[in-house]
């Protein structure tokens, strides 16, 4: 199969995009009626919002074992931490792996790691920058139980940010999906937090970014420890 030019830049829109384009597209051709140099300042932004709601197909790792991020985005925190208590994954701390997503990044979230989803929990909150620490524990999230096959679990959870104002997911609990596969969608800035099952050690590094469903976070089966790493 061969990659066309087109490909790399035009990348296939979410159907959740498509009223926020229309609204943009909308608001463009009143701007032109004002004023045209206002109107080429809508086209601006009404691209820049059909590349937000961007949904490009990922070659995602297909070996057993392997977790991907869940988002695009950089690592910015790294750390032990407990996981939300309404997910049930108990009270002692678990590498979580923090993955905060810019304006500019692909919002669509997909699975680390194949499994059933035992818990879908949300619970409102604030609206602080999502890069802070204490955005785990105060904004609005949607978070995910997964059970993996051999019986251990990890969470990942859907945090809000400053100017993100829409969690969506629609996967269920009891469904199960495959790695990579699409979960949910954040509007207009936020983060995700994966929790990983006790004993794996993350294999990135704090300001790696990170690519939904194809960049490795974690290798279940392997006992490599916890990566360090340096900006060049």
């Amino acid at each position: 199969m061969s990659v066309s030019m087109l490909s790399t830049f035009v990348k296939p829109m979410h159907p959740e995009g498509r009223k926020f384009v229309a609204i943009f597209a909308g608001i463009t051709f009143i701007l032109f009626l004002i004023w045209e140099p206002l109107g080429w300042i809508g086209v601006g932004l009404t691209v820049w919002c059909y590349y937000f709601f961007r949904d490009p197909p990922r070659v995602t790792p297909t070996r057993e074992g392997l977790m991907v991020s869940p988002a695009d985005g950089v690592v910015s925190l790294l750390e032990p931490a407990v996981p939300p208590a309404e997910l049930g994954l108990g009270d002692k701390p678990m590498t979580r792996v923090s993955v905060f997503m810019s304006v500019f990044n692909c919002h669509v979230n997909r699975l680390p790691c194949a499994g059933r989803i035992s818990k879908v929990a949300y619970r409102p909150g604030k609206f602080l920058n999502a890069s802070l620490d204490k955005a785990s524990s105060d904004n609005e999230r949607n978070g995910l139980a997964v059970t993996l096959p051999d019986g251990r679990q990890y969470g990942v959870v859907q945090i809000a940010g400053l100017v993100a104002r829409r969690i969506l997911c629609w996967s269920k609990e009891g469904q199960s999906l495959m790695t990579g596969e699409r979960f949910g969608l954040i509007r207009f800035g936020s983060r995700l937090d994966i929790y990983l099952p006790e004993g794996v050690s993350p294999l990135v590094c704090i300001g790696q970014n990170m690519v939904a469903g194809e960049t490795v976070i974690a290798d279940l089966e392997s006992t490599e420890q916890a990566r360090s790493g340096g900006i060049r």
